[in-house]
């Protein structure tokens, strides 16, 4: 019944942005029933409305999960962007580095490559702020702005394929591919680059679960999050679990490299993230910080992604910014909601959930 419960709110603010987005539509004078049936009809279409769907919804479950872990310890994570940049030029350095060998080693190094990458670049601001006090926001905007233009250089002026107008780098080796779901589920084409990193997205959803409530280890992340003096009081190394969550939050972000340069463009696109990490945030809050919620949230804004498309190409005035319409004001409902609900202090909105 709780968790029904922790559903409705977010729910409400759906259908109220919605309505408030009919209403923007029919006042620049567009019909909103046929705008919506864009919408949702061509991101529910199978199998390429569906398809793609759930490949926009991947990088934003990886992410949302990534906040989710850093807001459970009390912690905003605003770096994933940062930290899903590093990992996926990391991705593409393994697979060019070491393409002469077979998917048995290529493929679990890569993997390996991203998992590191994010979760180093995740750890730095977590041990500034456990050994400093230095605030983690600031730390992980500005570490955002350094890991785009360090990959961005490198990408530029090492890897790049001579000649190759495009900002990008040569192709991984062909063993460090992973499969596409189109080669196991009939009337899926393998022209959709959805691919097996949704389903380490699902897995990552239950493990993250399983983390946070069935384990003593993060049991002491969520006390930590939820009482730092508390748990201090306890036994439990609050820095520790800084730095842990931060990790963990940064690997998670990382692992959207599997789904960019493993799955989809075989290579590392300079800009490719579509605000990944800071959607990402978005997700986590619409999602309740909790993984079930996450999964949710990013469907419906991978459903809005893949039909803002459609709604731009086939209406009379109406663009693909209604997906961000839509996105903010369902973000400011649930916000707003949290706000009025739960006590007055830092990251009240983002903690109301008992360990």
């Amino acid at each position: 019944m709780k968790a029904l419960s922790e559903l409705i709110f977010p729910l409400l603010a759906v259908i109220t942005a919605f309505v408030i987005g009919g209403i923007l539509v029919l006042i620049i004078g567009d019909d909103p029933i046929q705008a919506y049936k864009l919408l949702l009809g061509s991101a529910l279409s199978w199998p390429d409305g569906i398809g793609y769907t759930l490949f926009y919804a991947t990088p934003l479950i990886f992410t949302g999960l990534a906040v989710l872990v850093a807001f459970r310890c009390g912690l905003l994570n605003i770096g994933a962007e940062g930290q899903l940049y590093v990992a996926s030029f990391a991705t593409a350095w393994v697979g060019i580095t070491f393409a002469q060998y077979s998917a048995w080693f290529l493929v679990p190094v890569c993997f390996l490559a991203a998992l590191l990458g994010g979760s180093i670049w995740g750890a730095i601001p977590g041990v500034l702020k456990a050994r400093f006090g230095s605030h983690e926001v600031i730390n992980t905007i500005m570490l955002n702005f350094i890991a785009v233009a360090l990959v961005s250089y490198f990408t530029q002026y090492h890897y790049k394929t001579p000649g190759d107008p495009i900002m990008e780098t040569s192709q991984i080796g062909a063993g460090a591919h992973i499969a596409r779901l189109g080669r196991f589920i009939p009337g899926l084409p393998e022209r959709i680059p959805l691919n097996l990193a949704f389903v380490l997205a699902l897995i990552c959803c239950a493990l993250v679960y399983l983390f946070l409530w069935r384990t003593k280890w993060g049991y002491e992340l969520r006390a930590t999050g939820s009482n730092p003096t508390a748990a201090e009081y306890g036994g439990i190394s609050v820095r520790k679990q800084i730095v842990i969550a931060m990790t963990i939050s940064g690997a998670l972000a990382g692992m959207v490299g599997i789904n960019e340069v493993l799955g989809y463009r075989y290579r590392y696109y300079d800009g490719f993230s579509a605000n990944y990490g800071f959607t990402g945030i978005a997700v986590a809050l619409l999602g309740r910080n909790h993984p079930v919620g996450v999964l949710l949230a990013a469907l419906l804004f991978g459903m809005l992604i893949r039909g803002g498309i459609f709604v731009d190409a086939f209406t009379n005035n109406v663009t693909k910014d209604i997906v961000d319409v839509l996105q903010g004001i369902v973000i400011l409902l649930v916000a707003a909601e949290a706000l009025l609900r739960g006590p007055v202090g830092r990251f009240s909105l983002l903690k109301r959930s008992k360990v």
